[in-house]
């Protein structure tokens, strides 16, 4: 009976050492072992067996993390005080040395950010400091980083959330900013009038060029048309002159001895009181008589004989 109760004893023992000499260690864990108080090294990640009894185990989360640091007053550079609060985002890169170099990160984190914040903003101007925000992030994460380094984690960014200066500093912020912004508008105004000038100017340039490219072409073209029309005046008047000479060849003596008494005729029918007798109508006279035939010549002879006769 004893026997039975020594040796379910030390089954019971067996399982609870058992039991407490295994570790499962997820694979963004690190166990930092220590055996008899001495580091001998980092364990994981998987199944990992240890001796409950002389060994000793400190748990690294691998994963990134954040700490937000409250707000914290600095004086800047043209000794304006502000108020500033931040975020700091850092990563364990050595799981030994953030165990064995530093007792409590995140209150050795806090104190440092604190001191390395005034440090950094009492070198910039209160401008620097609202407008440069990205300049600012920068300069405190390596400045972080330089210190957080031998405790085995690194700083990966650091984010400034909310900056506030005093009441006046506000107060006069607001009216710059006010007169910043009717500068602007004043700007933008100008900028808007000066290119509807430059556009105005454009557009009468524009419609006096094609106002002088139209009257030059309406020249051009009236010219051509005029020298178009000169071209076939003097064709015609050619054409005119040549048939005239055409048919001129082909007129005898005495037809153009008709046109010219037809022409006399009508010169005597006008309502003149002066007309200009050619010194060829002798010649005239002489050459109608030509043109009366011989037969009409006998016949008026023939009765002028017969009465003498008589």
């Amino acid at each position: 009976m004893i026997v039975g109760v020594i040796v379910g004893i030390v089954g019971f023992v067996a399982l609870i050492t058992a039991a407490t000499s295994v570790r499962i260690v997820r694979e963004y864990q690190r166990i930092v072992l220590f055996r008899l108080g001495r580091a001998v090294g980092v364990r994981g990640p998987g199944l990992i067996f240890i001796n409950p009894v002389i060994d000793r185990t400190n748990w690294v989360d691998l994963r990134e993390r954040f700490l937000e640091i409250p707000s914290q007053t600095a004086i800047t550079g043209d000794n304006a005080p502000i108020s500033i609060d931040f975020i700091i985002f850092y990563k364990v890169m050595d799981p030994q040395m953030s165990v064995l170099v530093v007792q409590n990160f995140a209150g050795a984190a806090l104190n440092v950010a604190a001191t390395t914040l005034r440090s950094v903003v009492g070198d910039m101007p209160l401008d620097d400091v609202l407008s440069k925000r990205e300049d600012m992030n920068a300069l405190l994460r390596v400045r972080l980083d330089e210190v957080t380094e031998r405790w085995g984690v690194k700083v990966t960014s650091v984010e400034v959330r909310e900056i506030n200066p005093p009441p006046g500093v506000l107060d006069a912020m607001t009216r710059q900013m006010s007169a910043e912004r009717t500068r602007r508008a004043q700007v933008t105004e100008a900028e808007g009038q000066k290119a509807a000038a430059i556009l105005a100017s454009e557009g009468q340039r524009q419609a006096a060029i094609t106002l002088a490219e139209g009257t030059q072409k309406a020249t051009i073209l009236a010219a051509e048309g005029e020298r178009q029309a000169a071209i076939l005046k003097a064709e015609g008047f050619s054409g005119g002159l040549e048939k005239i000479l055409e048919v001129a060849q082909t007129l005898d003596e005495n037809t153009l001895l008709l046109q010219y008494l037809d022409t006399l005729k009508q010169i005597g029918a006008s309502p003149s009181t002066k007309l200009v007798v050619p010194m060829e109508l002798g010649g005239l006279l002489s050459g109608l008589r030509s043109l009366i035939p011989a037969e009409a010549t006998v016949a008026r002879s023939g009765p002028a004989s017969t009465n003498g006769d008589k």
